[in-house]
């Protein structure tokens, strides 16, 4: 008898957005996107330089493989690589997950495909993985991640005093956000109108 693979891989698709599988193939696509806005200059990030990429695509199968990561490559609507996502920190015991480990082209930021992308992994993880709890997590000084996050709707648990050391050395201050299974249908709604809402 083989384990059941939770969650298991998964093409998730919106009008402005598709999540595939993270493979190699997207290597060359994302190198091109890393490089968009110098985005690993970012101290506060954890975003490959581009010469990394391919280094970073492998880590991330590699935590597939032992079940505790899912990564998605993020694509427009035409197949082009522009980011990664995950689910990760995975339980399946506990039927909860991590979105996390995301970052984008700075070209494509500020759009619906952030919006839309997170909808996609929120509506898959309570909607059909069945998750009492989905996490976020992001440095306390990344104010646009935290905004971000917040917009979405989740709720800070706390915050993770020196709970990472980043690569220059300086020690993370991790802010743990949440969303609960019973309060997706009003995030959901709440989503739903800022995609919809007429955009002066």
């Amino acid at each position: 008898m083989t384990d059941i693979i939770w969650p298991a891989p998964v093409i998730l698709t919106d009008t402005a957005v598709t999540l595939a599988p993270l493979t190699q193939d997207h290597a060359v696509d994302l190198t091109l996107a890393a490089a968009d806005g110098d985005l690993w200059r970012l101290w506060y990030t954890m975003i490959p330089h581009p010469d990394q990429v391919s280094a970073e695509i492998d880590r991330r199968l590699g935590l597939q493989a032992k079940g505790t990561m899912l990564p998605f490559a993020i694509l427009t609507p035409e197949g082009r690589a522009v980011g990664m996502t995950t689910y990760m920190n995975i339980d399946a015991g506990n039927r909860r997950l991590e979105i996390g480990s995301t970052w984008y082209a700075q070209s494509v930021q500020r759009g619906p495909m952030n919006t839309q992308a997170k909808c996609l992994l929120l509506g898959h993880a309570f909607e059909t993985l069945g998750c009492n709890a989905v996490e976020f997590r992001t440095h306390f000084m990344n104010h646009q991640s935290r905004a971000a996050i917040e917009r979405l709707g989740a709720k800070l648990d706390g915050v993770l005093r020196s709970h990472m050391v980043m690569a220059d050395g300086s020690l993370r201050d991790t802010c743990v956000y949440s969303i609960l299974a019973h309060e997706w249908p009003a995030v959901r709604n709440n989503l739903t109108w800022k995609l919809e809402r007429p955009r002066g």
